[in-house]
């Protein structure tokens, strides 16, 4: 009679001899068919994904699980915020969450764990991992302890707390080496304040006569506020701009005839009530469309391209959708949604679309959709006033152009001053890949089928 023990005696450990006409257990060999249920749990790095847009790093903004906490697949683990928008992670694996790989706020890169998943079997990935065949199992196990890998912040801050902390008591706290939990706050809800630690600070100076770090000079009527994601967003852009060469050209477009082809344009709306989301038309449709003819004759300021994590140059991305996208000023601040697919929309398509990202830029229910994708830009910042600017080329994009505020100037023309509509517009091109002559000539074709609406309509499809 046989008594299954766990992990102990175990079928797979019994042979057949014919010599001796019974079973014998030989203690050191084990088999593939069947294993202990030390065996029978793994441990999964849950990795970031790559999110597109050549995205290399993203904030964590929210946790939905802590170490304990049981996931089914599709559970959603985190949030990120990205240069471009705010996306939910969700669970590969079903299992039970063992470790964080960041505290909240912490910076995470593609390709490197999130959190840690022991699941309920053997799978790493859809590879079954073999259990060693003729290994020798010891009588005991060494009691030792798996090496734990330190969180991005090595401080053992309590998250729940910190995150109540402005961008300002962080500082002090990072900068002074000290424990959130240390000082009693004296705000709301028993926050910690500025001047708490300051107060502590000097406290504790007045006890030891030596402090452990120098205190900064902090004015107590400043008050700090946490960053809204809207310009955590914009925050993140910008910084990785700032690596990019950016190449500046300026020029002036003459919107006189173009202003004309509008106003025929207008009346076909106004003869035609309801037919449109919209009642009248803009310049921008306008523009938008001859932008996209442009990029037509010169693909390369529609393309990206992609570098190694030493920053060389891999290889140039050419898109074939013209995602043209649209810096708007909103309610909740800077968004810049984009129209998709613009060389195959008419001026009346192209007008409908932008009706719809400027209510919901109005409402905040811009989707994630709206907001990735873009590859080109362009900026309409002369609505609030202004000649030229200095826009930032995106990271994922090689361009943008801002639209300078439309202006009766004088001007000659055929020996006579006239009075012309006058538009600046300031470009700026990445100038890893773009030059001058280049970014030159695509602006004056831009810029001509602009000036010239008789011929500009002459190439719509």
């Amino acid at each position: 009679m046989f008594i299954y023990i766990h992990c102990v005696f175990r079928i797979q450990d019994l042979t057949w001899t014919t010599h001796q006409e019974k079973y014998v257990y030989k203690p050191w060999i084990t088999r593939r068919s069947f294993h202990s249920s030390i065996l029978s749990r793994a441990k999964q790095p849950f990795l970031l994904a790559d999110i597109g847009e050549g995205i290399r790093e993203v904030e964590i903004i929210q946790w939905f699980v802590q170490p304990g906490s049981v996931v089914e697949e599709f559970d959603r683990i985190c949030e990120v915020q990205s240069d471009k928008a705010a996306v939910e992670i969700t669970s590969r694996y079903a299992g039970m969450i063992s470790k964080l790989h960041y505290q909240l706020n912490g910076v995470a890169t593609v390709g490197a764990p999130l959190v840690d998943i022991e699941t309920a079997d053997e799978y790493v990935d859809g590879q079954n991992t073999p259990v060693a065949e003729n290994v020798k199992v010891p009588e005991s196990i060494p009691n030792t302890k798996p090496v734990e890998t330190p969180l991005v912040e090595n401080r053992s801050r309590d998250p729940g707390v910190l995150s109540l902390a402005t961008p300002a008591v962080r500082r002090l706290l990072f900068e002074n080496n000290l424990e959130v939990t240390e000082i009693k706050g004296t705000g709301k809800n028993q926050r910690v304040l500025k001047e708490d630690i300051i107060r502590f600070l000097t406290e504790k100076k007045d006890t030891t006569g030596n402090p452990s770090q120098p205190v900064l000079s902090v004015d107590p009527n400043n008050q700090g506020t946490p960053l809204t994601d809207t310009q955590k967003v914009m925050f993140l852009a910008m910084t990785h701009s700032l690596a990019i060469p950016q190449l500046g050209y300026k020029d002036e477009v003459d919107l006189t005839l173009t202003n004309t082809y509008r106003q025929a344009l207008n009346k076909s709306i106004s003869d035609h009530p309801g037919r449109h989301p919209f009642t009248k038309i803009s310049h921008l449709p306008i523009l938008l469309k001859s932008l996209s003819l442009a990029l037509t004759q010169f693909p390369i300021m529609n393309a990206s391209i992609t570098t190694s994590d030493q920053g060389r140059l891999n290889q140039v991305v050419y898109k074939t959708s013209h995602n043209i996208g649209l810096a708007m000023d909103t309610p909740q601040g800077l968004k810049v949604p984009n129209i998709k697919d613009v060389q195959d929309k008419n001026l009346f398509e192209i007008a409908s679309e932008l009706h719809r990202l400027v209510s919901l830029g109005k409402k905040n229910e811009l989707s994630a959709s709206d907001l990735t994708g873009a590859t080109i830009t362009l900026s309409n910042s002369g609505t609030f006033g202004g000649t030229y600017a200095n826009p930032m080329v995106f990271p994922s994009e090689l361009a943008i152009v801002a639209l300078g505020k439309i202006q009766t100037l004088p001007r000659l023309e055929n020996g006579k001053i006239v009075a012309k509509q006058v538009m600046p517009i300031s470009w700026a091109a990445d100038h890893r890949l773009i030059d001058g002559a280049t970014m030159a000539r695509f602006s004056n074709q831009w810029k001509h089928w602009v000036e010239n609406p008789a011929i500009f309509t002459s190439m719509l499809k």
